[in-house]
């Protein structure tokens, strides 16, 4: 039997945590908190309105806090003020989406939506603060809440860990909704789980003319197209077949004029790369480059090849911590049952997560939201996503117990990596 630091064994203490999120007052709160949000989408570092509501329900819960962190960040403290600590992570930002979902809570702004579930994973956090500050006088150390900005493609977690009030965290635990899991199940999985991911844009510079006198003129087209089919090459002959890894050109722009008949002086593109480790992402990154270059060379033009890594440096390969999985796992076995807790298949989407994880001991986790009756069975970053809103609870009660148990596994389980 698992006793955890408030002196309850890790059952007792899932199944009180669990009641109390779903007694009807606390869920009503929880989700009103979730709508609120979701009618208000913000993109990254733009979640004023946001965090502003973040900090009125903290203020009402007498959790004190740090603002801004990253701009408009927030990072709350419950219990003794001494170490270790321990964070719970929450990203606050939505996408530039135009939800098609119709319903009394639909986004009131146009092109945003919270496609990705972080309003739900606000209010989840919350949730978790609120079990957590009743419990204050028995947490044996301090619970830091991370409210993040940025995520989508912003490298908020990088930027958060610039501030010092992240300095002192032992390790740190995240929940993300999933749509193509079941509803209640808890999905993870320890090593490697998410890709690491880069950006580029690359401009290929020639000389334009008309399309009659292409003897006058250097074609960037011609250039940019050889670069394209020549980057996908990386991959196919140069890459170990058993390791993951890709490159994909996803925008491409070169003349304007209708009926084809100028050659511009310009075209430009931009894509993604992943891996699955380290090492590829940086080979990655070496031959897009060599390869861009040295094909707008043989066309006779010039070549500009950008990373972008001033606005979103390379996101890391996201890699849970054994020992803090296992902890999380222990968990969630205890709070839904062994036959609803999945391992988690490896995928190339990446998270700024993967910034926490090289860092400090990290573990992502995934919450099952699929309900084919609530039709919360479509993808994430589609304008139809769906919440099942009636899991939350069980994302409020697994942030709330894996943290208060923490401390009673801390000395035996959760391995400690040099900062």
């Amino acid at each position: 039997m698992v006793v955890t630091s408030s002196g309850l064994d890790l059952d007792s203490l899932t199944r009180e945590l669990l009641e109390s999120a779903r007694k009807p007052k606390f869920f009503q709160w929880m989700r009103g908190v979730r709508r609120r949000i979701h009618q208000y989408p913000e993109l990254g570092f733009e979640e004023d309105k946001t965090s502003q509501l973040i900090r009125t329900e903290l203020d009402s819960l007498g959790i004190t806090y740090k603002y801004p962190v990253a701009e408009t960040g927030v990072v709350a403290s419950i219990g003794s003020a001494s170490k270790p600590v321990f964070s719970l992570r929450a990203d606050m930002d939505a996408l530039p989406i135009q939800e098609l979902v119709e319903w009394e809570h639909k986004s009131k702004i146009d092109n945003k939506m919270h496609a990705c579930g972080h309003d739900s994973h606000v209010a989840m956090l919350l949730g978790a603060a609120k079990l957590l500050q009743d419990r204050r006088d028995s947490l044996k150390g301090t619970v830091k809440l991370v409210f993040q900005p940025g995520e989508e493609g912003y490298a908020g977690a990088y930027h958060m860990l610039q501030d010092s009030v992240m300095d002192d965290i032992s390790a740190i635990f995240a929940l993300h909704v999933l749509p193509d899991v079941p509803s209640g199940v808890i999905s993870s999985r320890p090593g490697p789980m998410l890709a690491g991911a880069g950006v580029f844009s690359a401009t290929i510079h020639g000389r334009g003319g008309h399309a009659a006198k292409p003897h006058l003129n250097i074609d960037p087209i011609v250039a940019a197209s050889s670069a394209v089919v020549s980057l996908q090459q990386i991959v196919s002959r140069e890459t170990n077949p058993l390791e993951s890894t890709f490159v994909t050109v996803g925008y491409i722009e070169g003349g304007k004029a209708k009926g084809g008949n100028v050659i511009p002086d310009t075209v430009k593109f931009e894509g993604t790369f992943r891996s699955l480790s380290s090492e590829g992402l940086l080979y990655l990154k070496q031959r897009i480059k060599e390869v861009i270059e040295m094909q707008a060379s043989v066309h006779r033009c010039n070549a500009t090849v950008d990373f972008m890594e001033e606005a979103s440096p390379v996101y890391p390969v996201t890699i849970n911590d054994e020992a803090l999985y296992r902890h999380a796992k222990k968990v969630s076995e205890a709070l839904v049952g062994k036959t609803n807790v999945e391992i988690f298949p490896v995928i190339m989407g990446s998270e700024d997560f993967s910034f926490y994880s090289q860092k400090i001991p990290a573990a992502m986790f995934g919450l099952g939201i699929k309900n084919e009756t609530a039709k919360s069975d479509k993808a994430l970053h589609t304008p139809y996503f769906v919440v099942d809103e009636e899991v939350l609870p069980i994302g409020v009660a697994l942030h709330a117990a894996v943290a208060i148990s923490y401390w009673g596994s801390h000395s035996h389980a959760i391995s400690q990596k040099q900062r």
